[in-house]
């Protein structure tokens, strides 16, 4: 059994020696997968990678309605790429709130002059989409959060789901074109 997986099972909460051991263990792998999403952010973005990570962290850790214990690496990391993707989500909805100026559009005056705009990734209309994909398919669901929100690639991904590279492949070439068609009508 991975040594991760060991301590998922045996970690307790409100004990600070297991969460440091933790912590330790995964702290990295975690900060990278924060990074990743947050390079694939508009510009503007405020939060930072360590403290995506930080709250990610205590959402899991510190929770009193958190399970005490994970049943594998997987549900771990499932667990993290949820709470990634929530925190991720508050941000762009408190963002996009009137009083933190919504209804205004920041520009710089370099981008002015670009030909094309760059895509724009609206995180609000991706988490309804998700969810909406989240009840007709659970599995597809789950490895959109764990490609898109944790930064997984997609044989990291298939193996923590436990199922094969090639299905998948299938499962996100599905997801992914079911998102679009749902984004592209609204």
């Amino acid at each position: 059994m991975h040594s991760l997986t060991h301590l998922l099972q045996r970690f307790d909460p409100g004990d600070p020696q297991a969460s440091e051991q933790l912590l330790a263990l995964v702290y990295e792998e975690l900060r990278k997968l924060a990074a990743s999403k947050l390079s694939h952010e508009k510009p503007g973005q405020t939060l930072q990678a360590t403290a995506l990570v930080h709250e990610a962290w205590l959402r899991l850790t510190g929770s009193a309605e958190q399970e005490s214990v994970w049943k594998s690496r997987r549900h771990f990391f499932g667990a993290a790429a949820e709470a990634i993707r929530r925190i991720l989500v508050e941000n762009a909805r408190r963002k996009n709130r009137l009083k933190h100026g919504g209804e205004y559009q920041r520009q710089e005056l370099n981008e002015l002059e670009l030909a094309a705009p760059e895509p724009r990734e609206d995180l609000v209309a991706l988490d309804e989409a998700l969810g909406r994909l989240a009840a007709t398919d659970r599995a597809a669901a789950e490895l959109v959060q764990l490609r898109y929100f944790a930064g997984m690639t997609l044989p990291d991904a298939a193996e923590l789901l436990e199922i094969s590279p090639r299905s998948a492949d299938r499962l996100w070439a599905y997801a992914r074109a079911w998102l679009h068609q749902e984004l592209q009508s609204e």
